[in-house]
């Protein structure tokens, strides 16, 4: 099996720090896992603005495969858009990818009990690398809101695929899916690694990780909100329908819990009829408001 033995590491307040030893199971592993990254009092925060019906659920989508998801591209002023600019999530993935970089987009991903939800094993990069950014040079921060499990749909990852290179994708109604034949080869090299989470643990993994995440049919419900993050040097040579580099600001995490916005203006929530106008998803995909 390829890549080091899975390590994780737990986040202490007063003295945390992005350690070569972090670095190394990202960069050999393709993703690390920080537990305890955030405490109670800003799950509850990020939980209640989870909740909110008149905040960025108000935007939420659903696709064919039954995934409900709020997205948007520029992190704005409430508190999902300070903990995007915040050092624990910011500065920790900064010096994951070696520089400067810049909030590509974010997401709450909603997954009700016994419902679906399920992403097919895929690369993000294969969803990103269309837009114009020629390296993979790109990563995300992934924040459990609930208890990840098995059972209700947590994420599974390939231990060390992103060095397998790119894979092809293609549509799969509006999901891009990775070669199965090439993710079929890579399961006999690569540790299928299920990522259980507590709510407030996040993990942060590369743009080219092979990673799915089944169905929730359990009777518990699995929210996570997710920021996609491109280096300042990858922007893309070509218009898309996510951020454009523009200078970001690291945040004291001390900010966090000061944070009492619920103003959404300003975060460029994602519009279906916008994609489908510039002739940017395929025309089997559907994209449809919740509310």
């Amino acid at each position: 099996m390829r890549g080091l033995p899975t390590k994780d590491f737990a986040y202490d307040p007063a003295n945390f720090s992005v350690t070569d030893d972090i670095k190394e199971q990202y960069s050999s592993n393709g993703f690390v896992v920080i537990r305890k990254l955030f405490n109670s009092g800003e799950v509850a925060k990020i939980t209640e603005a989870a909740e909110d019906e008149n905040g960025i659920t108000k935007y939420a989508l659903i696709s064919d495969h039954a995934k409900k998801l709020t997205l948007w591209n520029k992190p704005g002023n409430d508190i999902t858009g300070v903990i995007s600019q915040s050092e624990k999530i910011a500065g920790t993935m900064t010096e994951l990818m070696g520089g400067e970089i810049y909030p590509y987009h974010g997401k709450l991903i909603m997954k009700e009990a016994f419902s679906g939800g399920a992403h097919l094993w895929h690369q993000d990069y294969g969803y990103w690398y269309p837009n114009g950014c020629l390296f993979p040079d790109m990563g995300t921060a992934y924040i459990a809101v609930d208890k990840c499990t098995v059972e209700n749909g947590c994420l599974e990852v390939l231990k060390a695929s992103h060095l397998a290179g790119r894979l092809d994708h293609n549509y799969n109604m509006s999901q891009m899916e990775a070669d199965p034949d090439r993710v079929d080869a890579l399961k006999k090299i690569c540790e299928h690694v299920y990522v259980c989470l507590e709510p407030g643990d996040a993990v942060f993994f590369h743009c080219k990780l092979v990673h799915q995440a089944k169905e929730n049919r359990s009777p518990n419900r699995r929210y996570a909100l997710l920021y996609a993050y491109n280096r300042a040097s990858n922007n893309s040579f070509k218009p898309h329908f996510h951020a454009s580099y523009f200078p970001m600001k690291i945040l004291a995490n001390s900010e966090i819990m000061k944070c009492t916005n619920k103003d959404m203006s300003g975060k460029d929530f994602l519009d279906p009829s916008v994609l489908e106008s510039k002739s940017l998803m395929k025309d089997q995909v559907y994209l449809q408001r919740v509310h």
